[in-house]
């Protein structure tokens, strides 16, 4: 399997469209900082058949010192975001399983 960078998605969507890629890259952008703002404001972003995105709060733990083993330290509460994929996302998804063992 291979990564899709964003340069990737920008040509693989300008080819679909018709859209320039220039304007393509700036929509794209314009998105994922839209996500991102509205994230950081405490809402949810929900796309339908594709997935939501969440912010949860990871709680508190006692954790320990990766360059003092004996020593242990308090890890603090901390916003996250979390995913979760749409029912369409998940079957398209699960599919790929066998082409997946195929090529091990």
């Amino acid at each position: 399997m291979e990564t899709v960078t964003k340069r990737d998605l920008v040509i693989k969507l300008s080819n679909k469209t018709g859209i320039g890629q220039a304007e393509v890259l700036n929509v794209l952008e314009t998105m994922m900082e839209t996500i991102t703002s509205e994230l950081a404001s405490g809402n949810a972003v929900v796309m339908r058949n594709f997935g939501s995105f969440q912010v949860r709060e990871m709680k508190g733990k006692v954790g320990r010192n990766p360059k003092n083993p004996g020593q242990d330290m308090k890890i603090p509460p901390r916003a996250i975001v979390k995913f979760k994929p749409g029912k369409e996302m998940k079957e398209r998804v699960a599919r790929i399983l066998p082409l997946i063992q195929q090529g091990q």
